[in-house]
């Protein structure tokens, strides 16, 4: 153990944690004091000793609150790890006090099926007696939350993974766009073939531009020489878009064939008999590289891949490094 590890050990403690993470660029040290119910110069008091610890500044003071130097950045993003670390500690304690073996974060991109996420849960539960908190949201979000280790792991998409090396990924199934509307529009479209300059002057719901399908929507109107649609609506929700075409059948959208299928089974919704030439970027299970395996991850990740063979084939890792 090195030096510096030792001194960290001695002298860290978690209120110089909690300090750190309190301190928001450009906040006054006053107004962290408040928030955390000490002093100002408790809060001074504890900030000298944090960049003693460190061994150089950590803020730069301004008239304007306190700016991170890069050492401070460091600090900040390793004090929110740790804390969430121990948050983390927390909850699988509870776990264990309440019957639970253990207790894991998820996030999953809002474009995956129930039919995924809910065997993979329940056989979860059932076989091993470890809990999920699941968190929906777009797969760039879910990865900002798992390298700051608010989760364990994500099912996304892997292709906005640029740079993060600290993170590996699992495909596990393939996904196809599918055109999708309110069955009376649907019935009308099924009897024509697609016309990308009338498809591109429709009333769509897409999720945003910066979303694989966003993007991979307007690549292919461009594609065929027309421009991108304005959605009306952008949205990842698949209750607003079913609740949206219910009573309104001027709108269309793209979503994977799989989503489209669960949509279509409340009667609001039909698939448009179209074939595109272009595919989705596959789902995976993203996690960071450990140096010794949870259990808990490994135990949700083999149930995953047993689900999802029914779905596109056999999964394959692939490593980032």
């Amino acid at each position: 153990m090195s030096s510096a590890s030792t001194r960290l050990l001695s002298r860290l403690k978690l209120r110089h944690l909690t300090l750190l993470t309190r301190i928001s660029r450009g906040e006054s040290l006053t107004r962290v004091a408040e928030s955390l119910g000490i002093s100002q110069p408790a809060a001074t008091k504890a900030l000298a000793e944090i960049e003693d610890l460190f061994g150089g500044p950590l803020f730069v003071r301004t008239a304007r609150g306190l700016h991170p130097t890069p050492l401070g950045e460091l600090a900040l993003v390793r004090a929110r790890h740790m804390l969430q670390d121990i948050d983390h500690w927390a909850v699988e304690m509870e776990a264990l006090r309440g019957g639970h073996a253990a207790h894991l974060h998820v996030g999953a991109i809002p474009f995956i099926s129930a039919r995924v996420l809910v065997p993979t849960i329940e056989r979860l539960y059932a076989q091993h007696r470890i809990t999920v908190r699941l968190e929906r949201a777009t797969t760039d979000q879910l990865l900002q939350s798992l390298r700051a280790h608010a989760l364990d792991c994500v099912i996304g998409r892997a292709s906005v993974m640029i740079g993060m090396n600290e993170l590996h990924h699992e495909v596990l199934y393939p996904q196809r766009p599918a055109l999708i509307a309110n069955p009376r529009l649907a019935r009308r479209m099924a009897r024509r073939p697609p016309d990308w300059r009338e498809l591109g002057e429709m009333n769509w719901i897409l999720p945003t531009p910066a979303t694989p399908i966003g993007n991979m929507v307007s690549e292919l109107f461009t594609r065929a020489g027309v421009r991108p649609p304005s959605p009306r609506v952008q949205t990842y929700s698949m209750d607003v878009i079913a609740a949206l075409m219910h009573g309104d059948d001027s709108l269309v959208s793209i979503v994977p064939e799989d989503i489209a299928a669960d949509l279509a089974r409340g009667g609001d919704i039909t698939v448009v008999p179209w074939r595109f030439d272009w595919s989705l970027p596959p789902i995976s299970l993203i996690r960071r590289k450990r140096d010794v395996a949870l259990e808990a991850e490994e135990r949700f990740a083999g149930i995953l891949r047993g689900v999802c063979r029914d779905i596109g084939g056999p999964p394959h890792i692939v490593d980032d490094a």
